[in-house]
């Protein structure tokens, strides 16, 4: 007795990775090993750390607000690696923000020194 109907299933294939590993990675995965995902976590993409300009204040402009600013930026890979997606933008921006700062004290205390110097050289005369 002869069927032409195969049963329900047979001959379709429901892994699209054709017997491959399971794709974690979003990546196409074409029977190799699951791809990590380097992209976008669930907070989007990861914010900018901000450490080089941290650095940069630190080195010519606001040691303080410079170190603080170099401390808010390193934090934000060891929370975006744990998650925090959240806390790193927060850390993000607070980097950015303290080296706006020191940026600004810098330009304060040069033009105060400027001025200093313009009295002093002026009242010696």
């Amino acid at each position: 007795m002869s069927n032409d109907n195969p049963p329900p299933g047979y001959g379709e294939n429901p892994d699209p990775n054709y017997g491959g590993q399971p794709n974690y990675g979003g990546q196409p995965n074409y029977g190799g090993a699951p791809q990590p995902n380097y992209g976008a976590g669930p907070g989007g993409a990861k914010p900018d750390s901000n450490l080089v300009w941290g650095i940069l204040v630190t080195l010519l402009c606001c040691l303080p607000l410079g170190i603080v600013s170099i401390i808010k930026a390193t934090k934000v890979d060891s929370l975006w690696n744990q998650g925090d997606y959240a806390g790193a933008q927060q850390a993000s921006e607070d980097a950015k923000k303290w080296a706006i700062y020191g940026i600004i004290g810098g330009v304060i205390v040069m033009v105060l020194y400027i001025i200093f110097f313009v009295v002093v050289g002026a009242s010696s005369m």
